[in-house]
């Protein structure tokens, strides 16, 4: 190799050959690769060296991604270098980049994991608090909870994944909020194609958003008059916010309750068109969709209401912090909570449990403490459906002390069911989940029996046969704990058809017939507790049936909610409903057009005469156009009755008629002609 070629090779001119190196060069033309590897071990120092100066010269800007000044580092970079054994000096110059990348990356990675081990050696020296407890406190902070040590002696072990630094329970994350990404999940980027990368010409850029994706044929997006204001609290852990309509919003809400009192889809779906974004019409009209078998237009609508909404967030509203607060009895709020339960609602029927378990998250950290649509009730199924065991659990023991949730069927049951899949992914005993499904199994004895029917599956006769689960213990049920035990069965049955949960549950069965046959106080307890605490169904239970539609909910509905209809925009509103503004009073001015014409408006339908006298005080205009109702109704049926008496019968004709009357009009011709003749 010549001197040239070693000084492009090693980018130094100060390189000297020795002369022994020279004459074996030149001797022994035929071992030239001998040669090189000779060069290449006595310029090793030097070829340190030159390396070293070209990282600290910065002739490459990715030079910098390779500089750390750490020792840790440099020692690193050296026995690297050390190990590697290039063929021959093209070899290593080709692979010197990607080797120095590679070194690069491993010493990022050690560093940034010492800076860890260092933070947490750092937390164990201050002495941190156990890890549970901490949530729990942080949970009590959010919501003001007083049983803080009781919550904190859980007897299930929730695993490793519960940190110091662990969020709150009702924290939301952004990613999860999108379905897409749970269907690349499931399915793999390359069968789901997001429309959100199709980059069409006439593509429409819009506002990004979290709660849902917007669409290119959406009308154009303008002003709608829907905004969130703070509203002032004493309360320092929650911010509560409002919505408000503005002027020309309001005039267009009215616009919309005549529509519905119309009774006519197609009036809301003209005012759809007038104005697209007007949430409460989008609300009405996809429910509208979805009686018509348009699944697809209606969740399109709700989409395009949470558009609105989002559009509209106040900056200090947050979607992830989980300490945001919106009163459902304000009626400009109704709108948001309805528009995000029926959103979960649509996401859960694609197959995207997670992203609606999130949304439950969002609606009840909105309104922990009255939780107005009940997602209690439903929150557990798609935490069982999407497998965050440790979620459920959690929460279970974290709200059992200020929310008695062992008292509701569906946690009495999905929190052992939890515990089952916990605890056989990780190889432990089943003993805490098999007794919290035995108690649950004597305080809801009626949910076996509609369970496994809905399951399928055929009950055991020795189990059939026996009176504590036989059908003698529906008799004693109430009616507000069957709605309970019908909802979480028309719900969370495909939860409990897993081979391996069935025979779970066979085992827990039988075990509980042995202890009622042994005279175990619980049954006859909780028997009492059922009578005493299961007594009304409160408000928010039923509006949760209706908006759930829920088949076997519905029918346990009383008759004066089955027979009345519920308005879709907003199903069973507060009774302690609060408006920021009212709806003007419609006056209905009759015009003394003549008794005919206020004839023909009373046969209206919404025609009331009393509403005359109500609107104007006595001997007013009212009272007139009231009299000349009278006074014309009465002729009008007086000239019925003449005109029905005055009508008679037409006898039909007979052929013997027609011709006496044709012999009768020629005598009439020959007379006429007669007289003719005389007068000529």
């Amino acid at each position: 190799m010549s001197s040239r070629a070693l000084r492009k090779l090693h980018g130094s001119t100060d390189i000297v050959i020795p002369a022994s190196v020279r004459d074996s060069a030149g001797d022994h033309g035929d071992g030239e690769d001998e040669v090189s590897d000779d060069i290449d071990d006595q310029l090793e120092p030097c070829k340190r060296r030159n390396r070293k100066k070209k990282r600290n010269n910065y002739s490459n800007p990715f030079d910098l991604l390779c500089e750390d000044g750490g020792e840790d580092a440099t020692a690193e970079a050296a026995e690297s270098e050390d190990e590697a054994t290039p063929v021959d000096g093209a070899t290593q110059q080709d692979e010197q980049i990607p080797q120095e990348t590679s070194r690069c990356k491993k010493k990022k990675k050690k560093k940034k994991k010492h800076k860890t081990e260092q933070k947490n050696e750092s937390n164990q020296q201050n002495g941190t608090v156990d890890d549970i407890e901490a949530s729990i406190r942080e949970v009590n902070e959010l919501f003001g909870d007083s049983h803080g040590n009781q919550q904190s002696s859980s007897a299930f072990d929730l695993g490793d994944s519960m940190t110091l630094d662990m969020k709150a329970l009702l924290a939301v994350e952004h990613r999860n909020l999108n379905p897409d990404n749970e269907m690349r999940r499931i399915f793999g980027s390359r069968v789901v194609q997001s429309e959100s990368s199709r980059r069409g010409r006439n593509r429409v850029y819009r506002k990004n958003s979290w709660l849902t994706r917007p669409k290119d044929n959406w009308p154009k997006f303008g002003k709608t008059g829907l905004a969130m204001n703070v509203v002032e609290s004493t309360s320092t852990s929650c911010k509560y916010f409002l919505f408000e309509h503005s002027k020309p919003y309001q005039k267009v809400q009215f616009q919309f309750l005549d529509a519905v009192e119309s009774l006519d889809p197609q009036t809301i779906m003209d005012l759809t068109n007038v104005h697209p974004y007007h949430v409460d019409s989008l609300l009405q009209l996809s429910e509208i969709c979805k009686m018509s078998e348009d699944l697809q237009m209606a969740a399109e609508l709700i989409e395009r209401a949470l558009y609105v909404f989002e559009c509209g967030f106040h900056p200090l509203f947050s979607l992830t912090q989980g300490n945001c607060r919106l009163g459902y009895k304000q009626a400009e709020n109704r709108a948001f909570f309805l528009a995000l339960f029926r959103h979960l609602v649509f996401v859960g029927e694609r197959g995207c449990y997670r992203t609606s378990l999130e949304f439950c998250k969002l609606i009840l950290s909105l309104d922990p403490d009255e939780d107005p649509l009940c997602i209690l009730l439903m929150i557990d199924f798609y935490a069982l459906r999407s497998e965050q065991y440790t979620f459920l659990i959690r929460m279970f023991h974290e709200w059992e002390a200020h929310r008695n949730l062992s008292q509701l069927p569906n946690f009495a049951f999905s929190v052992p069911l939890a515990m089952f899949h916990k605890a056989t992914a990780e190889e432990k005993n089943l003993a805490q989940a098999d007794e919290m499904l035995q108690d649950s199994l004597m305080l809801f004895p009626t949910i076996l029996s509609q369970l496994m029917d809905k399951c399928g599956v055929v009950i055991d006769s020795q189990v059939a046969a026996h009176a504590f689960f036989g059908p003698q213990a529906e008799l004693g049920q109430t009616e507000a704990l069957r709605h309970l035990v019908a909802l979480y069965v028309g719900r969370c049955y495909a939860c409990w058809k897993e081979p391996d949960v069935l025979v779970w549950l066979e085992r827990n069965v039988k075990e509980v017939l042995r202890l009622v046959d042994s005279n175990d106080p619980r049954p006859n307890q909780y028997a009492e507790r059922r009578k005493s605490r299961y007594t009304g169904t409160p408000r928010n239970i039923y509006r949760h049936i209706i908006i759930s539609e829920i088949k076997e909910a519905k029918a346990t509905l009383p008759p004066e909610l089955a027979s009345t209809p519920v308005l879709s925009y907003d199903p069973l509103p507060p009774l302690n409903s609060i408006a920021a503004y009212e709806r003007p009073e419609r006056r209905r001015r009759v015009q003394e057009s003549g008794p005919l014409s206020m004839f023909f408006r009373s046969l209206l339908p919404n025609f009331n005469i009393q509403e005359l006298a109500d609107d104007d005080p006595p001997g007013g205009a009212a009272g007139g156009a009231r009299a000349n109702l009278q006074e014309g109704i009465g002729a009008v049926m007086d000239a019925m009755r003449d005109l029905l008496q005055n009508i008679r019968p037409v006898a039909p004709p007979v052929e013997g008629d027609e011709q006496q009357d044709n012999n009768e009009g020629d005598g009439v011709e020959r007379a006429e002609g007669e007289h003719r003749e005389e007068w000529d």
